[in-house]
């Protein structure tokens, strides 16, 4: 789920980088709150249940 979230705002950002560069502080918004979720699954990771 989180690897979604992270692709779609990837995404966003280099739709919004290229083609909106009005609006570029949103979509670095964006983008840093994309690479805050892919560093809590990196560090999270898979967790087994016990």
């Amino acid at each position: 789920m989180l690897w979604t979230i992270f692709v779609v705002l990837l995404v966003l950002w280099l739709v919004g980088f290229i083609g909106f560069h009005v609006v570029a502080w949103y979509i670095h918004v964006l983008l840093v709150i994309a690479l805050v979720v892919l560093l809590i699954q990196l560090i999270g990771g898979r967790r087994s249940v016990v």
